[in-house]
């Protein structure tokens, strides 16, 4: 059998995507890391559809397979889905294109094991079995060849700041947290806390940070050196990632904790209000792994700790070419017995 990862170099892949920004961090990480030709697949399903996914099929509208659609052959050789919209469409075009597409499916849809050739979810998630792979980290860009190319491109007005450097990444409330009142005035010392101790801060929001958030944490950090992006022109967090020299990151964000994880760096973790027991596993999972640590409140110091950097993309882009390279073998060994 011949490497697997050289099965994949410029195969065909079509990327289901809901338009999910940290959705598609997911699956076009993954997909870059495999060296795939990718293509990728817009959804946005409404009324019925929408509601009922991933249980539903796909919108007779879509014209799943005729000649003219989004969705139409030849079919690819690879497809990855993320997320319960792109449930469907994953399903679909297993049930039609058969032996002839490898299909993947990120994350836990909550769907039958049969629904796709195999799953990735992440260590926390309980879903388990024959086709199942997971990583303690959700799959990024942030491959050791990137970082490496980002810090030879570094703005000077970042890599001009004194050190430390410390990246602050800002979060927001979703279904398991809430930044109350008090949670936001814990963050708040914590970052002065953080400039009074001599570190630059390097801060930005997400598209799910409340203004109240953004206010306070913009009033907490006035008066230290620094960079706040305030959301306009280019977006500076890659170069974040690469030149900080420790982190804060939300609980609330997978992505957001696991990507700094992949600089080997210290990773402080704040928890707003609430969490959930998926959040919690995942946190733990990371603090036994000797990569992240509670912001400690009060916050006094900044501590130095070092781990291996967290490459989960890459790790997870070879497990899925060792199964290609499997499903390739035993659909050629039919098509030869047949």
């Amino acid at each position: 059998m011949a490497d697997p990862d050289d099965l994949l170099a410029g195969q065909n892949c079509w990327l289901i995507s809901d338009g999910k920004a940290g959705n598609d961090v997911q699956s076009q990480g993954i997909a870059n890391a495999l060296g795939l030709s990718i293509t990728v697949k817009r959804v946005a399903p409404g009324g019925v559809h929408k509601l009922l996914s991933p249980w539903i099929g796909v919108p007779q509208n879509d014209r799943f397979g005729e000649q003219g659609s989004n969705f139409a052959p030849p079919w690819p050789d690879i497809a990855m889905a993320i997320g319960r919209l792109t449930t469907p469409y994953i399903r679909e075009l297993k049930r039609r294109a058969g032996s002839a597409t490898f299909t993947v499916i990120l994350q836990n849809p909550k769907v039958s094991s049969k629904t796709a050739d195999l799953f990735w979810v992440p260590e926390h998630d309980k879903l388990r079995g024959d086709n199942v792979i997971t990583s303690l980290t959700a799959p990024h860009g942030f491959t050791p060849i990137r970082l490496a190319q980002i810090r030879e491109t570094i703005p000077e007005k970042f890599s001009a700041l004194p050190c430390p450097r410390v990246a602050v990444l800002l979060g927001g409330s979703n279904g398991d947290y809430k930044y109350s009142s008090a949670a936001l005035e814990r963050l708040e010392r914590a970052i002065v806390a953080l400039g009074e101790a001599g570190a630059s801060l390097l801060i930005t929001p997400s598209r799910r940070t409340e203004a109240a958030i953004v206010e306070r944490v913009r009033h907490a950090s006035a008066r230290f050196p620094g960079v706040f992006w305030d959301m306009l022109g280019e977006n500076p967090y890659p170069y974040f990632i690469a030149v900080a020299d420790a982190f804060v990151a939300p609980a609330d964000s997978i992505n957001m904790t696991g990507e700094p994880c992949a600089t080997g760096k210290p990773v402080y973790v704040f928890h707003p209000d609430g969490g959930s027991a998926k959040f919690t596993r995942f946190h733990r999972a990371l603090e036994k792994h000797g990569v992240t640590r509670p912001l400690p409140e009060p916050f006094s110091n900044l501590d130095e700790w070092t781990y291996a950097p967290l490459n989960s993309g890459g790790d997870i882009a070879r497990q899925i070419a060792a199964r290609y390279a499997k499903f390739k073998a035993k659909t050629t060994n039919c098509a030869a017995a047949q």
